[in-house]
């Protein structure tokens, strides 16, 4: 199963990851800043007080606590990839899943609050994710996992 994995060392904070996550899933042509809470990225770049950055990105849990909190049904692992998946349209909106996160990635939608935003792995279509492929220091990569 492919997973994403980061260095952290190599991540400068640059944000093309989140930039190209917004991309892959914002409507085509659509123009918009990274402080518009309409476009959200599915990650995120933390600094520590040493400067040191930590790329926060869904691991896809072999075991997955967001998705065995989930009374919905919303989230669930796909036997085929591998991937944790949401499903907005089943989502009962009690964020049970963003507190059982291990790793704080899930987070409710910044605008509405109806949803949760979390990485799709870009709909897990095959090709790399818009994050791996525009990391300029390679922080991002896709790796075969077990």
């Amino acid at each position: 199963m492919r997973r994403i994995i980061i260095d952290a060392d190599k991540c400068k904070a640059c944000k093309n990851c989140s930039v190209a996550c917004m991309r892959a899933h914002a409507p085509e042509g659509v123009t918009f800043s990274l402080s518009d809470p309409q476009f959200e990225s599915r990650n995120t770049i933390l600094q520590d007080g040493e400067k040191q950055y930590k790329p926060l990105f869904c691991r896809h849990c072999a075991k997955p606590s967001c998705a065995n909190a989930c009374v919905s049904g919303a989230l669930a692992k796909d036997p085929n990839t591998g991937h944790v998946l949401y499903n907005p349209d089943i989502c009962a909106k009690c964020f049970m899943c963003v507190m059982n996160c291990p790793f704080g990635v899930l987070k409710p939608d910044r605008l509405t609050n109806t949803y949760v935003v979390k990485c799709d792995f870009c709909a897990a279509d095959g090709s790399e994710p818009n994050c791996v492929a525009n990391c300029p220091s390679k922080a991002i990569y896709v790796k075969e996992v077990e």
